[in-house]
């Protein structure tokens, strides 16, 4: 009811009946992050430029009805498109040292606050406007489209087409090319940094031929169109795994991106807690297993890696079976899966080889499960993925798999979580110190763990964007990591059955546990990512 003064200054002004606001106020209880004025425009029960002409004069704002052939100025030079989206603005002109930006929510001072800050710096004077939200979401699309390479352009033949598709990809450093029939169009993003961004929009009577050229490459069957797999090998520095899906507009592509010999990282530098003590007490382990539990495309197979690479050396025999072989490593015996080769069989093989430390790519069933824990209580070393959303989950999945609760307490010897939070661009970023609503937000979130932050002399980074960074503002990833130590207070309680809620307080009690997300507060402390990329990935408050 907050906006009620709007909806009655409109009804006063004979835009609007009483009934047309019953029905906003209706609708809103649908949508409660939608505003009066946005409704009204959404439900068309108003003229646009009367709306927001009132609008304005009952709000004391500028105002104008942004469309995407009023953009005067390249937005992206200014700031990132993700800054765009985060605080609902467009900047549309730049004059006289004055940048005009229209806002869907001038009340939203933070937002304004941030852009404020960001033109500043650059030695411009805010000066804003306000439009409704649609028209900021559709111009943003529309921008987002002509600001990456259109790609429609650059080639005329397919194999031109879908060669420069994939170059592109690789030049931007994405991990998947997603090709997408629509009803009108063939829709191309790339995922970059873990987000997905539209690259273009191809003309639909083209898809017949792209289709054929991506499933002659990749090794399929051109008749078919159910889902198949296949991989891509005409590029030297990658191995391309490829998806296909029909859909009701076609068939869907999906390209992982996956670059050959890209060497292994150190795993501090993937974001693992600097300590050799944990790091010594979580991996350096025998007759046991170890599992790093993560969604798709967190990152996964690069820590084990990561552990692989602190765990070998000469007198130590490591094997592993992965699907696909990601990266090849001198030294340690990889097996690759394919039609004639499964986990579970490969295992078997294995355990005659006389290994001492063996990586199953991922723990996918009962069988594979079942081998990885006889291995693991046999004198041999065992590293994983399973798909969890927590350290403390990766007990209840191996239960559900069908893993006894004895065999779990007496291998299991650390979970390990994960996820990938997208890294401050430090080309462009700009330093500032934290505010008090930022220090009080976070240490709210970390007080019941026993952690306090001290921001004596740490700061943080507005968000802007550059070529180095594709404009987006953010260069690279880093993981933040939950540890769970298998102790022996929390075997007795995996024996016993016990919840996973009993076994995480169990942990919490002992100190030998936090939650993912405090490692990740940790890190905006130190100015390696945002309070805003952690909520948005964690979505903690």
């Amino acid at each position: 009811m907050a906006r009620a003064p709007i909806g009655v200054e409109l009804v006063k002004r004979g835009l609007v009946t009483e009934a047309d606001i019953n029905e906003a106020i209706a609708y809103q209880k649908e949508h409660p992050n939608k505003k009066l004025g946005d409704i009204l425009n959404i439900l068309n029960l108003c003229p646009q430029r009367d709306l927001i002409k009132a609008m304005g004069e009952i709000l004391g704002e500028k105002v104008m009805i942004l469309r995407p052939d009023n953009i005067n100025v390249d937005m992206t030079q200014y700031f990132s498109m993700d800054i765009a989206k985060a605080c609902k603005a467009v900047l549309f002109e730049v004059i006289g040292g004055r940048a005009k930006v229209c806002f869907s929510d001038t009340s939203n001072k933070r937002a304004i606050e941030q852009v404020r800050l960001i033109l500043l710096n650059k030695g411009l004077v805010l000066e804003k406007y306000l439009t409704f939200e649609t028209n900021i979401d559709n111009t943003l699309e529309s921008l987002e489209g002509k600001s990456e390479d259109n790609i429609q352009e650059t080639t005329g033949d397919v194999t031109g087409l879908v060669d420069t598709i994939i170059k592109s990809a690789m030049e931007k450093r994405a991990s998947d090319i997603h090709i997408e029939p629509a009803e009108n169009v063939i829709r191309v993003r790339f995922r970059i940094d873990g987000e997905l961004v539209t690259i273009a929009n191809l003309e639909k009577t083209r898809q017949a031929q792209i289709i054929g050229r991506l499933k002659a490459i990749s090794n399929m069957h051109q008749e078919k169109q159910e889902s198949q797999d296949g991989r891509i090998l005409l590029y030297n520095d990658y191995n391309i795994r490829v998806s296909s899906q029909k859909n009701v507009n076609g068939e869907k592509f999906c390209l992982r991106l996956l670059k050959k010999n890209s060497g292994i990282r150190n795993i501090f530098d993937l974001g693992f807690p600097k300590s050799e003590k944990l790091l010594k007490a979580s991996f350096d382990k025998r007759n046991s297993i170890t599992v790093v539990a993560a969604p798709t495309g967190e990152g996964k197979t690069t820590t084990l890696y990561s552990i692989l690479d602190y765990l070998n050396r000469p007198e130590i025999n490591i094997t592993t079976v992965e699907d696909p072989v990601e990266i090849r490593v001198p030294g340690i015996n990889q097996i690759e899966i394919d039609v004639k080769t499964t986990f579970a069989g490969s295992l078997r093989t294995i355990l005659r080889q006389d290994p001492d430390i063996i990586l199953v790519g991922e723990i996918r069933d009962f069988e594979t499960a079942e081998i990885a824990m006889q291995a693991g209580q046999t004198g041999h070393y065992v590293l994983s993925t399973i798909h969890t959303i927590n350290a403390v989950e990766v007990i209840t999945r191996l239960r559900k798999m069908g893993i006894s609760d004895y065999d779990i307490s007496s291998t299991l010897a650390t979970a390990l979580s994960q996820r990938l939070i997208r890294r401050v661009c430090p080309h462009c970023a700009t330093k500032r110190p934290f505010s008090e609503e930022e220090k009080e937000i976070i240490q709210k979130l970390v007080q019941k763990y026993n952690v306090k932050f001290d921001f004596k002399d740490k700061f943080t980074y507005d968000i802007n964007g550059c070529k180095e960074c594709n404009h987006t503002g953010y260069l690279g990833r880093i993981a933040a990591f939950e540890i769970l130590e298998i102790t022996e207070p929390i075997k007795d309680l995996i024996s016993e059955g016990a919840s996973s809620l009993r076994i995480r307080d169990e942990a919490l009690k002992e100190g030998i546990y936090k939650p993912l997300f405090v490692d990740a507060l940790g890190k905006v402390v130190d100015g390696i990512v945002t309070l805003e990329e952690v909520n948005k990935k964690l979505v903690l408050f």
